[in-house]
């Protein structure tokens, strides 16, 4: 098996919409393993964000996706969650942002 280390994913709420959760990162043809996930709030006011995670055949959030749901980032500040999540081929995580001003980065690695 091979182990490749990378940024898994990048999203900005200014392309999904301000209060509308999207795709931060679908495991697709391999396992991956999310090591640190970067919520940064470019707004000079400070804002809230929501992390789900989705198994495999799950087209849907529910309530049992959330891993985070209303934590707050500073103005313009950056928060870091290291949280070590593995998802096998075909789950994803997904994310909101309650303004347009906010970006999230998924590091990692995918196994093959």
């Amino acid at each position: 098996m091979a182990t490749t280390y990378k940024v898994l994913g990048q999203v900005a709420t200014s392309t999904l919409g301000a209060t509308t959760e999207g795709a931060l990162y679908a495991a697709s043809g391999a396992a991956a393993v999310v090591s640190t996930i970067a919520i940064c709030n470019q707004a000079g006011t400070s804002a809230t964000y929501r992390i789900a995670v989705r198994k495999t055949g799950e087209s849907s959030t529910t309530d049992k996706n959330w891993i985070v749901y209303g934590a707050t980032v500073p103005a313009s500040d950056t928060v870091l969650l290291t949280i070590g999540a593995t998802l096998e081929d075909g789950a994803a995580i997904r994310v909101y942002g309650s303004t347009a001003t906010m970006s999230f980065t998924a590091f990692g690695s995918e196994i093959a």
